[in-house]
């Protein structure tokens, strides 16, 4: 059996080491580089906090234990810390009592923290006079993802699959059981199933087979399909694990800096238009980071971004064959980072012949012709919703 796997981003690369480790031939066609589209600007924190509805908790549930049983021994793109969030105002609080009760109900991991714990747990913290609520959750956890990635691709080139970069598909037809893909270079390569996991460009590369995967694009500043992300020089912090405030978002970046998120910020986000680190908008972003910990006094932003979101119309994850053409197998998540271990799982289960019931809710049927959509909505602080 022959499986291309059309996307080399942190979601592509996982299903094509599973497929190779599988024993099949593989051959992955990437656009670009490995990791230069959403892969490249995520945030990166794995949860399945607030995930709604329980299908999609269930899923992402299952994509946190994925993390942790493939860095059982250890990874060097695996930061399993948790996650420490605090409430400082009633409408947080409220929101935060009904989130815990919820998440306990599915037995997901939570424990509520006096200031005295929060504190042992980040000692540069600058908690607020009286927080209404600390909470940790210790399941969680940060990835960085171009080291994840590296150590999937490894991974599936030992188990014998290509990887092609530079490889634009400009064509898919159906060949025999199968399909051949075309790229722009005039290479053709056969398979028998094709799967794509190009990300944002899911829809334009499933249409090439004749595929309809709607996606959410972007079409104003601030919608569901962008956010910024600031990352710092190197600080003198100790923050080891995702913290976030009621301000201010922040979790480790690799050699010391910080990688920050405000959602509130995000509402003049604008992929066409992204400010420079001096702007006021990323002095707004330490202004915030250093009214949240100590240590961040002489920080400043060497890179801001306008990360695209890979965002089903709905806003839930796709994974299942086409309705149009059964040798296309569809992903596409705004949950690319929690899910990535367990896609890579399930999907080579399913392309192999097999069920995963985890994706019973999420396959491409859902959008059947005249089914009412509703748009994903812009991510709010909690409190907000």
């Amino acid at each position: 059996m022959h499986v291309i796997v059309i996307g080399a981003g942190i979601v592509g690369v996982s299903i094509a080491a599973g497929l190779a480790e599988s024993g099949t031939r593989v051959t992955v066609l990437e656009q670009g580089h490995s990791g230069e589209g959403t892969t490249s600007t995520s945030y990166a924190w794995f949860n399945a906090n607030g995930k709604e509805p329980p299908s999609y908790f269930a899923l992402n549930a299952a994509g946190v234990q994925a993390h942790h049983e493939l860095a059982r021994d250890g990874a060097p793109w695996f930061f399993p810390g948790g996650h420490l969030e605090i409430a400082a105002d009633e409408a947080h609080q409220r929101h935060l009592e009904s989130r815990i009760a919820r998440l306990r109900k599915h037995g997901y991991p939570v424990e509520e923290f006096d200031s005295e714990r929060a504190l042992q747990l980040v000692p540069d913290l600058r908690l607020p006079e009286d927080p209404r609520k600390v909470a940790f959750f210790p399941k969680e956890g940060h990835i960085f993802p171009l080291a994840y990635l590296d150590t999937m691709l490894n991974r599936a080139r030992a188990a014998g699959a290509e990887i092609h970069t530079q490889a634009h598909v400009v064509a898919i037809e159906p060949s025999g059981a199968g399909a051949a893909v075309r790229t722009a270079d005039g290479r053709s390569f056969e398979a028998d199933t094709v799967v794509t996991a190009a990300g944002r460009w899911t829809e334009e590369i499933a249409a090439l087979a004749g595929a309809h995967v709607p996606l959410a694009h972007f079409s104003e500043p601030g919608d569901a399909t962008v956010g910024y992300l600031a990352t710092t020089n190197p600080v003198s912090s100790s923050l080891d694990r995702v913290v976030t405030t009621p301000r201010l978002n922040v979790r480790p970046d690799s050699n010391g800096r910080l990688l920050l998120q405000a959602l509130d910020l995000d509402a003049a986000a604008d992929p066409n238009h992204t400010p420079p680190p001096d702007s006021a908008l990323a002095e707004e972003y330490l202004r915030r980071l250093r009214e949240a910990l100590h240590g961040t006094e002489g920080a400043q932003v060497e890179r801001l971004v306008v990360g695209q979101r890979v965002m089903p119309a709905d806003g839930l994850t796709i994974a299942g064959p086409s309705v149009e053409q059964p040798w296309l197998y569809v992903v596409a998540t705004h949950s690319g980072v929690t899910l990535a271990p367990l896609l890579g799982r399930a999907v080579t289960r399913e392309v192999l012949g097999g069920h995963e019931p985890l994706l019973d809710d999420f396959r491409l049927s859902r959008f059947r012709e005249g089914a009412t959509l509703t748009a994903p909505p812009a991510p709010c602080r909690p409190g907000e919703q």
